[in-house]
């Protein structure tokens, strides 16, 4: 009796091992980008981001602006300009192409800042929850499909966790996610 207990735990522990090495690690996908522009705090971030953009392109407008008058009031009178009178007005007029483009090359830079202190915050947001769903499914690895790096998928084999993520985001299913915005 003892002989066939004993191998009867020695068959199950061999059972229990054999599907145990046959279980195949399970791998999910997700689109981060969907994601992310369908969150809905994207919304602030776009009206933070437009806002921006437009006092920049006004503080622009506004150079144009001065440049323009200045160059036609140069061109107008530049006949009557002494030498060191011309000189002046015309150092004026590089100035202000320089001024212009230094502030189209700050404004740049302080849209993409302000666009990546906006948007960490979602990106993190977005990565934890997508850990907490692959954890809870049991996933091994998670595929970003947006990173443009999966040479190839079957999708059958795969988990799309975008709908759980989506739901533990409270966002509303979508067909598709809109093109980013691009800095300037």
């Amino acid at each position: 009796m003892k002989l066939l207990m004993k191998l009867s735990l020695a068959a199950a522990a061999l059972l229990c091992a054999t599907s145990v090495s046959n279980a195949q690690p399970k791998f999910g996908y997700v689109n981060s980008q969907e994601i992310i522009y369908n969150m809905p705090e994207i919304g602030d971030v776009q009206l933070q981001l437009e806002k921006l953009q437009k006092e920049v392109e006004e503080q622009l407008e506004f150079l144009q602006v001065e440049y323009n008058n200045k160059l036609a009031d140069y061109q107008k009178n530049v006949g009557t300009y002494s030498d060191s009178i011309r000189q002046s007005k015309e150092r004026e007029l590089i100035d202000l192409q320089q001024r212009y483009e230094e502030l189209g090359k700050a404004g740049s830079q302080d849209m993409q800042k302000k666009q990546g202190e906006l948007m960490t915050p979602l990106i993190e947001k977005a990565r934890a929850t997508i850990n907490k769903i692959a954890a809870a499914n049991g996933l091994v690895a998670v595929f970003d499909t947006a990173a443009g790096a999966l040479a190839y998928m079957d999708e059958s084999q795969m988990i799309d966790i975008a709908p759980a993520v989506k739901k533990e985001l409270g966002i509303a299913e979508t067909a598709a996610a809109p093109a980013p915005a691009a800095a300037q």
